[in-house]
């Protein structure tokens, strides 16, 4: 049988080819392999003007380097210990370096990559961040406070107590508040960073192991990602309630908001990332689930970029690498 003179299988032919075609919401551009790193990663940071990612390869006790104009590996530096979490600030060109094992916070030239000063006394340094209103750097440590640096001499300005050791925190940009992960004491602390005190303490209740963190400041939500279960939960910040609760992948440790396509994206160690929609402040869906490798469970989204980036550690015959994702 034929339709106007268009043999059967011509025709089922040119309809597939105009059957609409659905992407991905992260398409997979590139791959940077980082050679003889063993063990474990943990956080990135990126110096966008240098087109330069730098990557704690906590395992190898040592810091990356990879060019992503050219998504090839740049330098590997040595000489820390359990490095964790990373801060790059611009406008001095330094990184910052925490060293769980070594109890320490690293000051890091940019453009030599020398280590500047050490900073000691600072036991299962943890997770960065540099406060730009404030000009200070804040480092989570020990079994329950946060830091607060000079960013120049590496003297220290205080801290604030926590029940138990700081996982991943957020900064409000437009108030003094810190958000900060507790899970040893199933609770989000609030910060505030100008008086250097605890304000509010928000129950994590519907689950436990609260590690990566994301904010929408201008939807007034924070993300807060469990391990047990695998959950997401989602916080009003003005109540501090809990407004939704989604599903999601095993062994999560980063979790980053697109606020341009109303987009989270949730890094889960058992070799995924879950990319759910925002339909609204309170209702959330599964978009896509990309798959990813074994035990990678880190990265960060540059949004300057529209990339996400996601480490993959050494795995059989794959040497460690980081896996480049486009948004779409």
């Amino acid at each position: 049988m034929e339709s106007a003179g268009l043999p059967i299988t011509a025709l089922v032919a040119c309809l597939a080819t105009m059957a609409p075609t659905f992407a991905q919401p992260l398409e997979l551009v590139a791959t940077i392999e980082m050679p003889g790193v063993n063990g474990r990663i943990d956080h990135f940071a990126v110096d966008l003007k240098g087109q330069r990612l730098f990557v704690a390869a906590l395992g190898n006790d040592t810091v990356e380097v990879l060019d992503i104009a050219a998504n090839r590996h740049q330098r590997s530096l040595s000489g820390f210990k359990e490095p964790q979490g990373l801060a790059y600030v611009p406008q001095t060109n330094r990184l910052y370096v925490a060293n769980g094992e070594g109890g320490r916070l690293d000051l890091v030239e940019g453009g030599s990559l020398s280590v500047l000063k050490r900073i000691d006394a600072l036991d299962d340094a943890d997770n960065v961040r540099f406060d730009a209103a404030a000009g200070t750097i804040i480092v989570g440590y020990g079994k329950g406070a946060l830091r607060f640096v000079n960013p120049d001499t590496g003297a220290s300005l205080g801290d604030i107590r926590l029940a138990g050791h700081p996982e991943s925190f957020q900064l409000e940009a437009g108030g003094a508040r810190i958000f900060v992960n507790v899970p040893t004491a199933q609770q989000v602390a609030v910060l505030d960073r100008v008086k250097r005190q605890t304000i509010a303490k928000w129950p994590v209740s519907r689950a436990t192991r609260n590690f990566p963190m994301a904010l929408d400041e201008q939807g007034r939500r924070l993300f807060i990602g469990a391990r047990s279960p695998a959950t997401m939960l989602v916080y009003d910040i003005d109540t501090g309630k809990v407004v939704s609760t989604v599903a999601i992948g095993g062994d999560t440790d980063d979790l980053f908001f697109d606020s341009a396509r109303k987009r989270l994206y949730v890094v889960c160690g058992e070799g995924r990332v879950d990319v759910l929609r925002q339909e609204s402040p309170d209702r959330y869906a599964m978009e896509a689930s990309i798959k990813t490798a074994p035990r990678a469970r880190t990265g960060l989204f540059v949004p300057e970029m529209n990339k996400l980036f996601v480490a993959a550690p050494l795995e059989g015959s794959s040497a460690a690498r980081v896996l480049v994702y486009q948004a779409r």
